[in-house]
């Protein structure tokens, strides 16, 4: 008699257990959509942008650095479109971080090249944003002198949209604040956005190809012109051509702006090519990019199609 009890008190707690089993199952909650492209936080000091968690473009912004930039900068074939400093002079191009923000004058201080007085200091990451089709990353920065004096405050929001067939549209928002007294962004053509291409996509080394807005090829032609926008493709493997388009925005001060490009893989939007630019302190400067990353050597038509999307987009 006893066996047959201890046997229904068994068979009642395994009923009772299998109950709160499926209530909890009941009300357990439904998971969110995890969102396609996340900005990763990642260790010292950078975020990886990612694409189903493939890290397809990263933001460095350690205090050891001279300046904030992103690298790598990853096409539809997998590969880096761009590179760390010059192929053949790596020592006096050191400042070429793939795709950096910085300018060769303000108020006289050098802040272009890793041998001038001036510094780009990360201060916070303000937010970082996931939607799914695109995320984000605030960050801001301080423009800062050899006798540590600030120039520039600098809030800068990069974006990545997903687009088709793996490729993506990166958009560079700047906001520049003189700190306490007017500073002029002195005349010269380095500044404000670089772009150091992969060895094999240049026009001497890899035999790529340099195409503006207004239908003119390589350095010879596109140096020192005025266009919407600067295309650099050229090979990623032996099989696939890839390759960025620099787009200037319309509420640019100097749009279209002029363009400094190399046949030795660089390309660079020149804000004060022409002359100087003043920042008050009451009167922010207000700056926006956009690099399209794409596969093959897009047609004309193609690019001035994408870069009309691009000039469209909302800028809040």
């Amino acid at each position: 008699m006893s066996n047959i009890m201890s046997a229904i008190k068994v068979l009642v707690l395994l009923v009772f257990l299998m109950g709160i089993n499926a209530s909890a199952q009941k009300v357990s909650p439904k998971p969110k959509r995890v969102p396609r492209m996340q900005v990763i936080p990642m260790p010292y000091n950078q975020a990886s942008f990612q694409r189903n968690g493939v890290e397809f473009a990263r933001y460095h912004f350690g205090p050891g650095l001279h300046r904030p930039f992103l690298f790598p900068v990853i096409g539809p074939s997998g590969y880096s479109l761009t590179r760390m400093g010059h192929p053949h002079d790596p020592e006096s191009h050191s400042h070429h971080n793939s795709v950096w923000i910085s300018h060769h004058d303000v108020n006289g201080t050098n802040f272009w090249s890793d041998g001038g007085n001036g510094k780009i200091r990360h201060k916070r990451i303000v937010k970082i944003e996931d939607s799914g089709k695109s995320s984000s990353i605030i960050a801001e920065n301080e423009w800062v002198t050899d006798v540590n004096k600030t120039l520039l405050l600098e809030t800068r929001k990069e974006t990545v949209l997903l687009l088709e067939n793996s490729e993506w549209l990166l958009i560079i928002d700047m906001e520049f604040k003189a700190k306490d007294k007017t500073v002029t962004l002195g005349k010269t053509p380095f500044g404000m956005l670089g772009v150091r291409m992969a060895k094999t996509i240049g026009v001497n080394d890899g035999g790529g190809r340099i195409r503006n807005s207004e239908r003119a090829v390589n350095e010879k032609e596109v140096l020192w012109k005025r266009a919407k926008w600067v295309d650099y493709s050229g090979a990623v493997t032996n099989e696939k051509l890839e390759g960025i388009t620099l787009f200037d925005h319309p509420d640019n001060p100097n749009f279209p702006t002029y363009f400094h490009v190399r046949n030795d893989g660089w390309m660079g939007a020149s804000l004060t090519f022409d002359g100087p630019k003043k920042i008050q302190p009451n009167k922010p400067l207000h700056l926006r990019y956009g690099l399209y990353i794409h596969s093959d050597m897009k047609s004309i038509d193609a690019i001035e199609a994408q870069w009309k999307q691009f000039a469209k987009i909302d800028s809040k």
